[in-house]
């Protein structure tokens, strides 16, 4: 079977152009089952996405949240939010990317009344099930602008209707008052993460501590665990050492750089278990 990956550049955010400069939509009709490992590894991008699945059951993770999509439910992912898909068996989750300026151009009265509050609110995603009319009504929208993607040619008029339907139901049906402490708050730990994980990009082949991985973001061990754990589900050492072996599977690196005790981990990234917890002070010697 086939397989796809997902490409992201240092700080995870997703290298693919979704649409372009004078129509910035793209529709994916994805199959989770069929992506490397099962899952659409950890990315983000600032343009918006809404997600349906058609077929079986996907499970998102976002932060600390992991949200289970049955058949027929979708979710609304927020700008600049790190996420990441996985499903258990075959799942089918058709999916629009869409720039915000596709609504309405940045300066003007729509875009600064509809649009910013949304993308520069703290709601980072918002969930849709067909058990109740905001959801129905939503789902039913996002069915039909997935469904003219593939039989409709020259849809890009009725796209952007459906689209302006859409928008108007979310305006009406969510709080979008912008909390400026929370968006702070977010944004600074995935800073700090994208910190920390370009300095093992950059480190990788050299010994490195817990204690120097944290330094790199000027934040504690502890805080540096926290992070990681929060932002991407694995501590920094899981992530330095699959970074490693990454690295190896695609002869960046010599074939016996990657230390015998990082070798275990060949077995977490062949049979996609998960690496025991680490607390900080279990970790304050060891160099990698």
């Amino acid at each position: 079977m086939e397989t796809f990956k997902i490409t992201t550049d240092e700080t995870l955010r997703e290298t693919i152009q979704h649409g372009n400069n004078r129509y910035p939509f793209a529709y994916y009709p994805d199959n989770i089952w069929k992506f490397d490992f099962h899952r659409i590894d950890w990315h983000w991008h600032h343009e918006l996405e809404f997600l349906y699945t058609a077929e079986g059951t996907a499970l998102c993770l976002i932060g600390t949240s992991k949200i289970e999509l049955h058949k027929g439910c979708g979710i609304f992912i927020n700008s600049g939010v790190l996420h990441r898909f996985e499903a258990q068996s075959s799942t089918f989750a058709p999916n629009i990317v869409f720039s915000p300026t596709l609504l309405a151009p940045e300066n003007s009265l729509i875009y600064e009344k509809y649009i910013l509050p949304v993308i520069s609110s703290s709601v980072p995603y918002q969930v849709f099930s067909p058990s109740n009319t905001f959801g129905k009504q939503v789902l039913q929208l996002l069915s039909q602008i997935c469904t003219i993607q593939e039989t409709k040619p020259d849809n890009e008029l009725c796209t952007i209707q459906l689209l302006f339907q859409l928008w108007n139901i979310l305006q009406k049906n969510m709080d979008w008052t912008s909390d400026s402490n929370s968006i702070h708050r977010l944004n600074h730990k995935q800073a700090r993460l994208q910190a920390m994980m370009q300095y093992i990009h950059d480190h990788y082949m050299e010994e490195i501590t817990l204690e120097t991985i944290a330094a790199s973001a000027s934040i504690s061990k502890s805080g540096a665990l926290h992070i990681f754990q929060t932002g991407i589900h694995c501590s920094p050492v899981a992530y330095l050492i699959q970074y490693r072996l990454a690295q190896a599977a695609e002869s960046r690196l010599p074939n016996n750089f990657v230390p015998l005790k990082n070798r275990f981990f060949l077995l977490q990234k062949k049979t996609d278990l998960q690496v025991p917890a680490i607390s900080a002070g279990s970790l304050d010697n060891i160099i990698i």
